[in-house]
């Protein structure tokens, strides 16, 4: 557990990939805002066993118990962890697009993680969200002012982002990253991406907090909405000109590489993965 504010905490996986019998599933982020009537929690992790762990951690900082769980979104590792919290009556809350995805998931995803980590994530109980925000919904938790912030699905169906504005401080769930290159999926919407990292760029944030990774500052989203745009540029380009994927993963490394390679951890694995997606949203 990190401090990062006199109420804000993090609680940074040390892990980033898929969950493995080795990080026993623990390979997301949560962050936690401790309020005048309880504690805001954002993201719960990828178990029950993991959600109760969080439970354990945010004790040791303060008694009130967490009222209020903000799912980021529907990618199973941020939220299986919702039913740790059920005995507290905490409020779960999400997008109505992620709510979708996570019940057409179903159980899924708990059987998926049980094998990927040879039973480490155990038995767990889905508990999905109750409440559903609305697009620029702003609220008070227990006297702090929160704004939510929708990012049309730039990485998944129905990301949510969570703004404090007095503080300054952003969680940005897998639309924000910090040491490694922003997760595209499949089923994310790149130019929305790009936008939405520009649109919290103007917010101008001191705080930066992550899905994955540790936090960081709003310098990191601008180098992130400008390599994305770059790398989105050079693709539709490429396509114009009937290049293949492996021409254009070329091109990127020669132009976008000197300048952003040494800003990632995984800049030379992740961008063959960028091109192909990018390759096959201008098909």
């Amino acid at each position: 557990m990190t401090p990062i504010s006199d109420n804000v905490y993090s609680i940074v996986s040390p892990s980033f990939g898929l969950p493995t019998p080795e990080n026993k599933g623990w390979n997301s982020n949560s962050h936690f805002v401790v309020t005048e009537k309880g504690v805001l929690l954002f993201d719960t992790g990828s178990s029950e066993i993991i959600g109760n762990e969080i439970k354990k951690a945010i004790k040791s900082v303060t008694e009130k118990p967490v009222r209020w769980v903000v799912n980021s979104h529907s990618h199973a590792d941020h939220w299986l962890g919702n039913a740790g919290f059920t005995d507290t009556g905490a409020e779960i809350i999400a997008s109505a697009r992620a709510v979708t995805i996570m019940n057409e998931d179903g159980q899924g995803p708990v059987d998926a993680f049980s094998r990927m980590t040879e039973g480490a994530t155990g038995s767990t109980h889905v508990v999905y969200p109750s409440l559903l925000l609305a697009q620029g919904e702003k609220r008070n938790f227990g006297g702090v002012d929160v704004e939510f912030i929708f990012s049309n699905d730039a990485h998944s169906p129905g990301d949510v982002l969570m703004w404090l504005p007095e503080q300054k401080i952003i969680f940005g769930g897998d639309v924000l990253s910090s040491q490694w290159m922003p997760i595209l999926t499949y089923h994310g919407d790149v130019p929305n991406l790009i936008d939405t990292l520009n649109d919290v760029v103007k917010l101008n944030p001191e705080i930066v907090l992550t899905g994955h990774g540790e936090a960081t500052t709003g310098k990191s989203v601008k180098r992130d909405a400008d390599l994305v745009a770059g790398v989105w540029k050079l693709v539709k380009e490429g396509y114009q000109e009937n290049k293949k994927p492996n021409e254009i993963i070329l091109d990127v490394s020669e132009k976008l590489g000197p300048l952003y390679r040494p800003l990632y951890d995984n800049f030379d694995s992740e961008i063959k993965r960028y091109v192909g997606l990018m390759y096959k949203r201008q098909q």
